[in-house]
Order: C-alpha cells, then sequence, then structure tokens
C-alpha cells in the first residue's frame, strides 16, 4: 500500500485524494484549513499546513504562486520523494503562461527547485471533475503524465490505474511545456464557456 501526500483541498486536490483512496492509499491532505483537508475526500487523514508529510509520492495540487511559499517550508522533506505537478501557470489577465523569466515550464522549474527529489507532470490536463467521476465523455479518464524518472512515473501511473482511471506518458520532464500549454488551452475554453467543466479535452485509449 503507497502514502500520498496532497498538498491542497480544493477542487483538483479533492479528486486526486478521492483517487487515491480508491486505489487503496493511504492519504494524507496538508491545507492551511486541517477541517477542509479533513473533508477532502473520505478516508483522509487531514493536516494543517506545517505538519510533517508522511507520503513517499506528493502531490502539488497548489496554484504555481504559491510552490515559492510551499518549497521554503518543505523543500527538505521532499528530498528523496516522487513530487508530482499539478499547476497550469496561468495569468489570468492575459490568458498567457506566467513563468519565472527563463524557465520552460514549472514542472522543470520545480525540479531545478528539487534536485533529490524526483519531479512528475500530471494531473493538469483534465479538469477536476472528470478526475473525481474518472469519466469523461462516457470513457476513462485519461491523466497524462512527464517525468525523467522512469519508476517515479510508474508509480504515479499505478496509482492512477488502480482507482479505475487509464494514463499516457508524455515522455521525459521537457514535455511538461506541451503539457501545460495544453492544460492551458483547455482552461481558457473553460473560461470562454466553449468547454464545460465537466469535460474537456478527450484522450481516445
Amino acid at each position: 500500500m503507497s502514502n500520498i501526500t496532497i498538498f491542497g483541498a480544493g477542487n483538483i486536490g479533492s479528486a486526486v485524494a478521492g483517487i487515491a483512496v480508491k486505489a487503496g492509499a493511504n492519504v494524507q491532505v496538508i491545507d492551511r484549513n486541517p477541517d477542509k483537508a479533513a473533508a477532502a475526500a473520505e478516508g483522509v487523514t487531514g493536516a494543517k499546513f506545517g505538519e510533517a508529510v508522511t507520503g513517499d509520492i506528493v502531490v502539488l495540487a497548489l496554484p504555481f504562486p504559491a510552490y515559492e511559499e510551499t518549497l521554503a517550508e518543505y523543500a527538505a522533506q521532499f528530498a528523496g520523494k516522487t513530487v508530482v505537478d499539478v499547476s497550469n501557470p496561468i495569468d489570468f489577465t492575459t490568458f498567457d503562461l506566467a513563468l519565472p523569466e527563463g524557465t520552460k515550464s514549472a514542472a522543470e522549474w520545480l525540479a531545478g527547485k528539487l534536485p533529490e527529489s524526483k519531479v512528475v507532470k500530471g494531473f493538469n490536463t483534465t479538469f477536476a471533475a472528470t478526475l473525481a467521476t474518472g469519466e469523461n465523455d462516457g470513457a476513462p479518464t485519461v491523466v497524462q503524465l512527464a517525468s525523467d524518472d522512469e519508476d517515479a512515473k510508474k508509480s504515479v501511473a499505478a496509482f492512477i490505474e488502480a482507482a479505475g482511471l487509464k494514463t499516457v506518458d508524455a515522455g521525459p520532464l521537457k514535455r511538461a511545456q506541451y503539457l501545460e500549454g495544453y492544460g492551458a488551452l483547455q482552461i481558457i475554453l473553460g473560461v470562454t464557456e466553449q468547454t464545460p467543466w465537466t469535460g474537456g479535452f478527450k484522450v481516445v485509449k
């Protein structure tokens, strides 16, 4: 049984928590509001931001601007762990990707900050609703993953697939650039009401 820690108890964090619980993992959810963390999904252990991480897999279901503060508190604890970057770093005033200067993707930026961790990009190309239900347009929801560490990528794929969803391997972490553009476009279509938040892009597998 795997141990998974999820930062953030919003829509995505709660959906991923539900997937992890369904997969049979021990799930910790960390949020600034511990009551919200405990209510993220049935069967999780809620914790307040600042408490110790218990998971071997850590999912950052947070907005990209929150990463700096999270790393300031937890970077040392993330050493040796698989860290999943869920972010789509968008400037919602322009709908352009908003990254630090010289950075190609949020995932690659994160990997640079966590040299002792194994970073995986995932969950950013699916809306929370399709993660929560496990279905998109009548088919299993497909989560796209990218990482330079094959074992880390496989460990994330394993718990997703154990919950009944599917995954595709997008390749090395540099492909996160494409996944973040893909995720941003899907969000833009959702915001402009051209794609429903209960649907989104569907990968047929």
